[in-house]
């Protein structure tokens, strides 16, 4: 088996100073909503000199008490939707969207090993999405690893690549 390149927390910095750039060039505003992420996204997005300019605030919502508590979403607005799935991250960054006013959100939810999810999620597993002007935008990764820190990276890198896509596709 081939060694992997390893990715590190720069190269999810770079990827979060091209978000930024946008969002600051734009005056345009982010919410962060993120469960197996563990605030990777916003840890990137915040070591950005200038982040409070488009930066308003975020959660790591790894349980249901989380859900409810930083995002008021109740267990009846979620009844029938699975975790961990693109349905699943939509609401999440719809409603961190809502909750911050924001022009821009990300839902995150997956799982990151070694072991799956409670939902039958293998390691590796992550549904993310961007809630913007229109529609919202959602996408899965599959990396069919179970080191749960690389899974870490990788799909926060997923997030902020599909939140730039999305800015860069939007007119200002």
């Amino acid at each position: 088996m081939g060694r992997r390149n390893p990715l590190t927390f720069d190269d999810l910095l770079a990827d979060a100073r091209d978000v930024a750039a946008l969002l600051m060039a734009r005056r345009q505003t982010l919410a962060v909503a993120e469960s197996s992420t563990g605030g990777l996204i916003s840890a990137a997005l915040l070591a950005v000199p200038g982040a409070s300019a488009f930066y308003l605030g975020g959660g790591v919502i790894y349980t249901p008490r989380a859900r409810h508590r930083l995002l008021d979403l109740k267990r009846e607005e979620v009844r029938g939707l699975r975790g961990a799935t693109e349905a699943y991250a939509i609401v999440l960054a719809e409603r961190a969207q809502s909750r911050f006013k924001a022009r821009w959100a990300i839902g995150e939810t997956g799982a990151t090993g070694p072991s799956g999810n409670p939902y039958g999620d293998a390691p590796g597993h992550c549904c993310h999405a961007v809630a913007g002007p229109g529609e919202p935008v959602a996408a899965t990764l599959e990396t069919g690893d179970a080191d749960r820190l690389r899974n870490m990276l990788l799909f926060s890198r997923a997030c902020l690549r599909l939140l730039h896509a999305e800015i860069g596709r939007t007119p200002a």
